[in-house]
């Protein structure tokens, strides 16, 4: 994958904005880099930090990469993100994202990395929406070129049982639009009515 990541983790970066002044060397394997000191690399690990929001995303992978169009593996795992941000769309080569540990609680913000036409790999375990009983149907649902999901493969029996799930979601939904009989009104008092 053109070398080693950018690691840029366990480095308490609070804001992307706060890694532009780090230096991402140190690794095992050197990383190479162009006149500009940017890497060809084709990965950035920013894990184990205390990232809240994704605002400078597309600016923090321009400022440590040389082709941020081809960014391809992302390790946002271990920080505080609270969504799954509209801007992980714009990242169209990425292959492998994760996401795990971190202060995700709304499950259906997962359809949004459905855009992402290469994503082969997620993590999203140990965030809110992996307590959801349908959280696995759910992800495998929204991404169906999934292979592997929380580091486990995703099987042709996990793409069946999606299926189904989503088949029975959406007749669910659909049965929602009729109407339903109104309850009845509860019979007025007899005592004496207080008017405030």
């Amino acid at each position: 994958m053109f070398g080693p990541p950018v690691d840029l983790s366990f480095r308490h970066i609070s804001s992307l904005e706060d890694a532009w002044p780090e230096d991402p060397g140190g690794a095992l394997r050197p990383l190479k880099r162009n006149p500009e000191k940017k890497s060809a690399s084709r990965g950035l690990r920013l894990n184990n930090n205390d990232i809240a929001d994704l605002r400078d995303l597309q600016r923090t992978v321009g400022h440590f990469l040389s082709e941020p169009s081809q960014l391809a593996w992302l390790d946002l795992s271990f920080n505080r993100l609270p969504h799954v941000d509209h801007v992980l769309c714009e990242l169209r080569a990425l292959r492998v994202l994760y996401l795990h540990g971190n202060d995700i609680f709304i499950l259906s913000e997962v359809d949004r990395l459905g855009e992402l036409p290469h994503l082969q790999t997620v993590t999203l375990h140990g965030n809110m929406i992996a307590t959801h009983r349908n959280y696995r149907n759910r992800v495998v649902s929204a991404l169906p070129q999934l292979k592997t999901m929380d580091f486990s493969a995703v099987t042709p029996q996990d793409r069946v049982t999606a299926t189904i799930w989503r088949r029975s979601s959406d007749r669910r939904r659909g049965s929602g639009d009729t109407p339903r009989r109104a309850a009845p009104e509860p019979p007025e008092s007899t005592g004496p009515q207080v008017h405030v």
